[in-house]
Order: C-alpha cells, then sequence, then structure tokens
C-alpha cells in the first residue's frame, strides 16, 4: 500500500473504488492497520468509551486525542491519519478552531481533522480548509450533540428530515471537506446524501450505500461484552481470546509451570562454578 492522501481518497470516489475506515489509538495497533490495507485511521474521542472509562464523548479533551494521535503517527502508517475534533475544542471561535486543528496537526501528527455537525460550523470548516488543514466532515448522528438530540437515535428518518441532511451535506463539500462521515440514518437517507455530492461518504449504521464504511476497532472485534449497537458486525471475539489467555497464564503461575527452562535463563557452567565456590561456607 502506497501512502495515502486526501486526493487519493477523492479520486477512489471517482473510480467506484469502497473506502475502508477503522479507529486506533496506539502504535502497535496502526501498525497492524496499516499492514492490512486499511485507507484511513481515525483517532476518534471514541477513546474515550473504548479505552478512558467515560460513558460518552463528552468528557475527552484535546489534549486526550493528541495523545493518543501523536502514538499513532509515530507507527508511521501509510494510511491516512484523521485526528477527530472533541467536544467544544472548534465550536467557541475560529480563532480557537484554527489554534486548535492546528495543534492536532503540528503535536498529535494527524493529517487531516474531523469536524462534527453543519449549519454555524459549516463557516468554521471553510476557514480551516482556508488555512491548509483538510477536514472531514461529519452529519447524521453527532455524538457530541446527544444531549441535545435525546440519545444515540437514529436520525433522517422522514422525507423532510434526509433533505435537511442532503443540504448539510452540500454545505460541507462546497466549504471545502474532503470527506464525510454519516452516522446512524437509513439507508435511502445515506444513499441519496452520496448520489448528491462528489465528495466520499462514509458511514457508520448508515447502510451499504455509502462510498466507505468505518467502526470502532473495539467493537468490530469483540472486545466489550454488553455492547452490540444493530450496525456492528464483531468478525472476532478478543475479549474470550485475551481471557482464556490470562487464564492460561494464571493457571501456570499458580502451579509453578511458568515460567520454565525455555523462558529462563541461565549462567554459563564457569561462572556458576566460581558463584557457588565463593559463596560456599568457609570449613
Amino acid at each position: 500500500m502506497t501512502r495515502m492522501t486526501t486526493h487519493k481518497i477523492r479520486l477512489l470516489k471517482e473510480k467506484g473504488k469502497r473506502l475502508v475506515m477503522l479507529t486506533a489509538y496506539d502504535a502497535p495497533t496502526a501498525s497492524i492497520l496499516s499492514e492490512c490495507g486499511v485507507d484511513m485511521i481515525l483517532v476518534g474521542d471514541s477513546v474515550g468509551n473504548s479505552l478512558l472509562g467515560y460513558e460518552s464523548t463528552i468528557p475527552v479533551t484535546l489534549d486526550d486525542v493528541i495523545h493518543h494521535c501523536a502514538a499513532v503517527s509515530r507507527a508511521h502508517p501509510d494510511s491516512l491519519i484523521i485526528g477527530d475534533m472533541p467536544f467544544m475544542s472548534y465550536k467557541v471561535s475560529e480563532q480557537q478552531a484554527l489554534q486548535n486543528c492546528a495543534r492536532m496537526l503540528q503535536q498529535g501528527g494527524a493529517e487531516a481533522v474531523k469536524i462534527e455537525g453543519a449549519g454555524r460550523v459549516t463557516d468554521i470548516v471553510r476557514s480551516v480548509v482556508d488555512a491548509g488543514i483538510p477536514v472531514m466532515g461529519h452529519i447524521g448522528l453527532t455524538p457530541q450533540s446527544i444531549f441535545q438530540v435525546g440519545g444515540y437515535r437514529v436520525q433522517g428518518r422522514t422525507a423532510e428530515l434526509a433533505g435537511t441532511l442532503v443540504e448539510q451535506a452540500k454545505s460541507l463539500e462546497d466549504a471545502g471537506a474532503f470527506s464525510l462521515v454519516i452516522e446512524l440514518v437509513p439507508s435511502e437517507t445515506a444513499k441519496m446524501i452520496t448520489e448528491a455530492i462528489k465528495i466520499p461518504t462514509i458511514g457508520i449504521g448508515a447502510g451499504p450505500y455509502c462510498d466507505g464504511q468505518v467502526l470502532v476497532l473495539w467493537d468490530m472485534l469483540g472486545l466489550f461484552e454488553d455492547f452490540k449497537p444493530k450496525f456492528v458486525k464483531r468478525y472476532a471475539s478478543i475479549r474470550e481470546v485475551i481471557k482464556n489467555a490470562v487464564k492460561e497464564y494464571s493457571d501456570e503461575v499458580r502451579k509453578g509451570t511458568f515460567p520454565d527452562a525455555d523462558h529462563s535463563f541461565e549462567m554459563a557452567e564457569e561462572e556458576t562454578g566460581r558463584l557457588y565456590g565463593r559463596n560456599k561456607p568457609s570449613p
């Protein structure tokens, strides 16, 4: 896989190629995703739910995302690295947005940022793009607004609301966004949006008609037992793999069978003799 860029991402839509995006928050995982040919790595504010123990993305700070984004960038993946701008890190003012997005690139090593919302956010997206920072938009369910929308609910269920989302998508495209995440909307709505704009759409809980798909890595790997949203397909049960390995390790430690000779180091015979000879008690 050659190094992915925002320009290549847009070209892939023109060629009818499907795009693959997953989340990552650390160097080893980013390296694996890159080796597997994942087009984009999103260092999402989902780090709050996935790693930091929060119940939502709201408590996640800019420093949190920058910290994990920098870890991902140190893996030097071929995938395009996108840093997720967390709650209220870009809405106070244009100056705040520019400064914080710049930090995501300079300190986090991101090559693009993701910004949730449209409306007044569209002008902020335009300013960030004009400053030379690539922006991925995000419409539909915007998790940073869950208290306003009443939780994790499907958006765009009516023809009128679907039309509103199409207009939001067009406005973000006009503002210079290079791609657009569409979250938790009916398949028909996502299809309409995808056909209405030239930039790639990346779906999550938005059906099969988007130009690409994104999932939180730990969700699709089955790290969490109780979290099973309808739109997530589990491709592995990594929680069970980890539990079985930890149980086996614990059993061997308690039985005294680990570490064995294959996992231990020994002195040379001459040094062993000198060691014991020096420590023998005097007659």
